[in-house]
């Protein structure tokens, strides 16, 4: 073996950053290898349009990470190392109408409430938030622990306490309905639906998805909570400011160096091969990498048979494309409170989101695509030359082998051509400037990453996914990745699978990293699994 350290981390996204983090605080010796030139996985910031525009690659908004126990841990490091959020105390975001109606949000609950028609939909809308409160620190806590565990009966236990007999049956039924569904059953006007909706884009889901009903309240009282929160200077900062505090901590960093294989011996993980050399690990391995990877390629065929046949059937969800845009000056927008929201959507809500996905699940291009439009310029000027202004434009409905245009107007048959990225893009930007009629004239550049561009740049994007397979209720939670492996410690010991493939889930917050750093740091480790998870939930 070449220079055994303690673990051997493989992948640098977000999970095993702070997996390498925490485990290397505590004093252990660490290994992190990187296939990419550059750390960071899905968080970058480039300029990829013009000289003076920096743009966030791929993710933009860190709510999840700062409400998350991994910044709990690793926060005050992180800002010693230059780590900085910029955020809005006032308007936050909106949803847009094709015809103009427009539903926003705001960091008051109150205040997002009042622009409700129905006066019964404001006070429903305030009760739904405070029954989230309620549960909130259990929900944080079984999110945070390993669910095929009996120590998960614990956080279970005080759930169904806080909730009586009657709130538990109302949050399975919550889990088992869809966001649409949701809205339609406890609300009488459109506003939830057309303002909510939407964000379970962010999640995976599509608006007749299961668990939408769960997650419709769990988002908006996040955006409440928590804001809008975006790195000062670029994502580019929080991969830099990891990487200080990586190199503070003694981790040996290795980039542009892909793992070939796990070394499997009597049944425990001892190390990785890259580049012909072995290199070992004497306490664990961490694997941040999609199920099919890790079971099909890393992994000696033998050392988890069960767990190889099932990630067979690991469905990636639906693909995304990413467009950045350089405009000489900010939009202006018909509605002129856009012009000071960091993000928007374009959408009817469940209606037109409802088609896109279906059509974007059925291998078609979406005729009306739900469009995300980011201003992080207007948080943060310092990414855009004095009096300019840059769009980050995220599509979340597309397919990953496009069969045909449900516009009936591009040829998709060849796949994700240039032409057809540049078609494309054409369409989101003329859905924008029928809201925005000077776009045209404004725009200087554009930059468009196809799904295979995603899955080019980080193979646990599968099919161009962001989110590290579909997050069907089916494929989450006790199933995630799949039954037989829903344990970020594997059937391989001292072996521990972690990312967005693995519970929690996708999204920028470190929680399968920071799970299984704290389970391997905690005494007796084998039993307090599930309990070490709950405390760093907790920030106890």
């Amino acid at each position: 073996m070449t220079d055994a350290t303690d673990a051997v981390v493989i992948g640098s996204g977000v999970n095993g950053l702070v997996a390498a983090a925490e485990l290397a605080g505590a004093g252990w010796s660490v290994r992190l290898f990187e296939r990419n030139e550059r750390l960071g996985g899905f968080i970058a910031g480039e300029e990829r349009t013009l000289p003076g525009y920096l743009h966030d690659t791929f993710s933009s908004w860190h709510p999840l990470f700062v409400s998350g126990p991994a910044y709990g841990v690793l926060g005050d490091a992180l800002r010693r190392h230059g780590l900085r959020y910029r955020n809005s105390d006032g308007a936050l975001a909106a949803s847009v109408a094709d015809d103009g109606r427009t539903v926003l949000a705001q960091r008051d609950p109150e205040a997002t409430a009042a622009g409700f028609a129905h006066p019964a939909d404001r006070d429903r809308y305030l009760r739904a938030l405070a029954a989230f409160q309620r549960i909130a620190p259990e929900v944080g806590a079984l999110m945070s622990t390993e669910l095929r565990s009996v120590r998960v009966l614990r956080p279970a236990g005080r759930l169904v306490r806080v909730l009586g007999r009657a709130g538990t049956e109302r949050l399975v039924r919550d889990l088992l309905t869809s966001g649409r569904a949701w809205c339609r059953r406890e609300f009488t006007g459109p506003e939830v639906d057309h303002l909510w909706v939407p964000w379970l884009l962010h999640a995976g889901l599509s608006p007749d998805q299961a668990s939408g009903g769960f997650m419709v309240p769990v988002l908006a009282a996040a955006l409440h909570g928590f804001g809008v929160p975006v790195v000062e200077g670029g994502a580019g900062r929080f991969v830099a400011a990891f990487g200080a505090l990586l190199r503070e901590r003694g981790v040996h960093i290795h980039t542009s160096a892909p793992v070939e294989r796990i070394l499997v011996r009597h049944g425990r993980a001892t190390g990785v091969v890259v580049a012909g050399e072995r290199y070992g690990a004497r306490r664990a391995v961490l694997a941040s990498v999609a199920p099919q990877a890790l079971y099909g390629a890393l992994l000696p065929p033998d050392a988890a048979p069960r767990a190889a046949r099932e990630v067979r059937g690991f469905r990636p969800g639906r693909a995304a494309v990413q467009i950045h845009v350089a405009l000489s000056a900010p939009l202006g927008w018909r509605d002129e409170r856009l012009g000071g929201l960091p993000l928007v959507h374009l959408s009817d809500g469940s209606a037109s989101t409802g088609v896109a996905c279906a059509q974007a699940e059925a291998g078609l291009l979406p005729e009306r695509p739900t469009v995300v439009v980011g201003q992080q310029h207007l948080l943060d000027p310092s990414r855009v030359p004095r009096g300019a202004a840059a769009l980050w434009i995220q599509l979340q409905e597309a397919p990953f082998r496009p069969l045909e245009d449900a516009g009936g107007r591009l040829p998709a048959a060849d796949g994700w051509t240039a032409g057809l990225a540049h078609g494309y893009a054409l369409r989101v930007l003329d859905r924008i400037a029928r809201h925005a009629p000077d776009l045209h004239d404004k725009l200087l550049a554009t930059d468009v990453l196809t799904p295979v561009d995603l899955a080019a740049a980080n193979p646990g994007a599968l099919a161009g996914d962001p989110y590290g397979g579909s997050t069907e209720l089916d494929q989450s939670f006790l199933w995630r990745p799949v039954p037989s492996a829903a344990r970020h410690r594997t059937a391989v010991r001292r072996l521990w699978h972690i990312g967005a493939s693995t519970h929690p889930g996708a999204g920028l917050n470190g929680g399968s990293g920071h799970l299984a750093a704290q389970a391997l740091l905690a005494p007796g480790r084998a039993r307090a699994l599930a309990l070490s998870g709950v405390r760093g939930a907790l920030g106890r």
